[in-house]
């Protein structure tokens, strides 16, 4: 409902009486340059807010499309190259004295303290005092994926902690072929 001009609500009945008021007293020719006035103001309107935006949008879009569509032909490419060398990139592994430090900093950033991080041939020797068992099997798991390699030989030793453990480890790259022991 509307309000009158001093804030009362306005009835159904009102409103026509006020149209009726307004539209009564005009000519025939004033009613049909009203009403026409009218349809081509409510045309102009809906031109303006309906159909020129979409109108504009659409030349955009055609303007645009292609460009998107190389892109896209482009970004596809480009991850497809990417998955093709995927796997070349994780075939990388430290070896040697770079498997040994890269080891020894993996250690101590996982917060395990060492006592002995050595080479040996191809595999990387670790010996740990008092080393949380836990927190040494997450950073083997953690190891074998980042670094690539294998357990060929663990001794832990449980202490009288629980979880605690000293435990000697060799670990040699995934692709070196497993040592055999006598």
């Amino acid at each position: 409902m509307g309000h009158s001009k001093w804030g009362r609500p306005m009835n159904l009945g009102a409103l026509s009486d006020v149209w009726a008021g307004f539209w009564e007293p005009r000519t025939a020719r004033e009613k049909l340059l009203l009403t026409w006035g009218g349809v081509a103001i409510g045309v102009v309107v809906a031109y303006s807010i309906l159909w020129a935006p979409a109108q504009q949008g659409r030349a955009h879009l055609r303007e645009t499309l292609p460009a998107m569509q190389h892109q896209i032909a482009q970004m596809t490419a480009q991850a497809d190259e990417a998955r093709a060398l995927a796997p070349a990139a994780q075939g990388v592994a430290p070896t040697g004295g770079a498997l040994r430090d890269a080891l020894a900093a993996s250690l101590t950033q996982a917060g395990i303290a060492t006592t002995q991080v050595r080479l040996a041939g191809d595999a990387v020797q670790i010996e740990a005092k008092n080393a949380s068992f836990p927190a040494w099997t997450m950073w083997v798991n953690d190891a074998r994926k980042q670094f690539k390699v294998r357990v060929i030989e663990l001794h832990a030793t449980a202490l009288k902690v629980d979880g605690q453990v000293d435990l000697a480890a060799t670990l040699q790259p995934a692709t070196a072929p497993a040592r055999s022991s006598q």
